[in-house]
């Protein structure tokens, strides 16, 4: 009771209030680690270790982000005279403080059980991206929940809870407190979040092989402070080297080449057919969050993909094969610049990313026109400057007319008015005389999982099932139309994923999160049938090039997988920070602060169980990962300027 007394006093000074607002922080992240922990209980890691780690490491993260939070408030306490203190005006200015500070918290609160539904994890690099994108994004949450009745709800609690707390803020004025006073206490409180900086690790929560437990430790908010600061990871300093020239060394031998000029530190070298070029039409359709789950041509039994179980019995199946990363810009990177994924933001999206190595470069290079068609603003992930820059003709919805959109939402035009765009495209190359090659983005398989309606027999924004089959059948209607085309049979049709629907899973990086669809058509030249190879998303582009028989220099990591040998089988996954490298049924994954674990991952259920670190295997991880990070920060990727030969 004395002790409750004595806290209560606090209170009573000016910078009562701080303790208030630290208090208030504290308890909204509390019930949002609760929540989040319920929402997830059947894939937590229970135990009292685990449940003392989230609760108690997940504290010292919220004192952390207190720390900063606190700064305004501290600054005002420490400004506002002593001699109006006590006046209206301060009580006016508190109250309305808290008000923001309590709606604020509360928002927080629905926005991280949003935000953790969709990706199971706190704030990272994806909600740093949504502030910028904030058009599509805002459009995207008001079309996928009440977003005006979740707000007035919020106001109206915030302002209870401030009423409620009203005596709270008000009692700061008790005792008097002069600058001098108030100079000292400003210096004491500046001196938490400088400790919080310098003192704090963001790894103290990653301790766990549960990523739930991982993610529960921390704070959304000190998770996004983070992730803003941090938007790129220098390879060499965060992450395990070898000398570069070892690295050079096990990729040449890998690819199973020998460099042009045995000084050269990159991956140049030719790649010779041993056959007539076929100038053939190429068109690749990336289609969005598309995991191979969702097919029956990998065991759903659904029937939700009835178009893309046909087309997987009429072409080539690949069955075996692995998405880059968790993030459409992940996908677009792995496709035109057949790299590993490199930590930190994507390529895509960083500076100095022009003239690059693409496989639009080299089909550019070979007389095509290489396009880049995208049903939504190209603005958006940078995909606009990015291709344009990077050996693509760009178009995107902009191109198309009010009468020619059937649907649209925040995301882009319904994925029919696309391929409508996409074939008014490519139709001016063929009558132009040019052969082509055309990437096309389609956006429809998105939250909301809206679409236009009398398509198929899932009602729209039903959910992610019907968004999956309104895309399938706008896949099957493209390829029925353009079968009517006089280019049809000359072009090779390859119909992959981005990325997988969710990369949730227990452990860090879920290899099953990652398995994704492709299927390579093109009747008069493909015969049916599945290919059962590992296979890397970066692996693709390269592999068209040899199916049309090719010549020309090549930068890419990725290879021509109907070449391979069975060792050179391997693929590459990766969240923002944590790279993954899969080999003979092994992974290896590469952290921040030097880590690195090897397991053995169970491809079905994603989960894995930890082995003892091999050093060829580890070798090869560091140097596809650190080669990929030295040749691009390095000028080294680069396009080259006789690819032709």
């Amino acid at each position: 009771m004395n002790t409750f007394k004595k806290l209560n006093t606090l209170f009573q000074y000016r910078f009562g209030t701080v303790l208030l607002a630290v208090i208030l922080l504290c308890t909204a992240s509390l019930l949002t680690r609760i929540m989040l922990l319920v929402y997830s209980s059947s894939s937590f890691e229970w135990g009292l270790i685990n449940l003392f780690k989230v609760f108690f490491i997940g504290l010292l993260y919220d004192l952390a982000a207190a720390s900063y939070a606190i700064i305004p408030l501290v600054l005002y306490l420490w400004i506002f005279p002593f001699r109006w203190y006590g006046k209206k005006l301060n009580r006016i200015l508190l109250i309305s403080y808290f008000f923001v500070v309590i709606l604020t918290l509360l928002f927080n609160v629905v926005s991280e059980c949003i935000f953790w539904e969709e990706f199971s994890v706190r704030y990272n690099f994806i909600a740093v991206d949504y502030l910028v994108y904030t058009t599509e994004v805002i459009g995207n949450i008001r079309q996928s929940y009440p977003v005006n009745t979740l707000l007035t709800i919020l106001i109206i609690l915030s302002a209870f809870i401030t009423y409620l707390l009203r005596k709270k803020i008000w009692q700061s004025d008790v005792v008097p407190m002069r600058f001098g006073k108030r100079s000292k206490f400003l210096l004491l409180f500046l001196v938490a979040p400088i400790a919080t900086y310098f003192l704090v690790s963001h790894n103290w929560k990653n301790h766990s092989r549960n990523q739930y437990v991982n993610e529960l430790s921390g704070n959304g908010m000190y998770d996004f402070g983070f992730a803003f600061w941090h938007n790129q990871l220098d390879y060499d300093t965060f992450y395990k080297t070898i000398p570069i020239k070892k690295a050079l060394s096990i990729i040449r031998k890998n690819l199973g080449f020998v460099p042009n000029n045995e000084k050269d530190q990159n991956t140049v070298r030719n790649i010779t057919a041993d056959s007539a070029e076929k100038r053939m039409n190429v068109i690749m359709i990336s289609v969005e969050s598309l995991s191979a789950e969702f097919l029956g041509s990998y065991g759903n039994m659904q029937g939700i993909t009835p178009n893309l179980d046909s087309l997987g019995k009429e072409g080539l199946l690949f069955t075996n094969l692995y998405a880059s990363g968790t993030r459409t810009v992940r996908g677009l990177e792995a496709l035109s610049l057949c790299i590993p994924p490199t930590p930190g933001q994507s390529i895509v999206k960083r500076q100095d990313n022009r003239n690059l190595f693409t496989l639009g470069s080299v089909f550019r290079s070979k007389g095509y026109n290489s396009r880049f068609i995208y049903g939504g603003y190209g603005y958006f992930d940078n995909m606009n400057e990015f291709f344009s820059q990077n050996g693509y003709e760009v178009t995107d919805r902009n191109a198309l007319s009010e009468k020619e959109i059937h649907y649209e939402n925040t995301w882009g035009v319904a994925d029919e008015d696309l391929f409508t765009l996409s074939l008014r495209e490519v139709d001016k190359d063929y009558k132009n005389g040019k052969p082509f090659f055309a990437q096309i983005m389609t956006v429809s398989n998105h939250r909301p999982y809206t679409y236009p309606e009398g398509r198929i027999d899932i009602p729209s924004h039903t959910g992610r099932e019907g968004a999956v089959k309104y895309t399938d059948y706008a896949i099957g209607r493209f390829i029925r139309e353009a079968k009517l085309k006089p280019w049809f049979k000359n072009t090779l049709f390859v119909i992959v994923a981005d990325h997988c629907a969710s990369s949730a899973g227990k452990v860090e990086l879920p290899v099953d999160k990652y398995h994704i669809p492709m299927i390579m058509y093109a009747p008069e030249h493909i015969k049916p049938g599945k290919f059962e190879k590992l296979v890397a998303q970066i692996d693709i582009g390269p592999s068209i090039l040899g199916l049309l028989n090719f010549s020309y220099q090549s930068k890419f990591f990725g290879q021509d997988v109907f070449k391979m040998k069975d060792e050179q089988q391997r693929a590459f996954i990766s969240t923002y920070q944590s790279l993954g490298y899969i080999k003979n049924n092994k992974l290896l994954i590469l952290d921040p602060n030097k880590k690195l674990s090897t397991f053995i991952p169970n491809f079905k259920t994603g989960a894995s169980k930890s082995i003892p670190p091999e050093r060829w295997l580890t070798d090869e991880a560091i140097a596809n990962y650190q080669l990929a990070s030295y040749l691009y920060s390095n000028g080294g990727y680069q396009m080259i300027s006789n690819s032709t030969k």
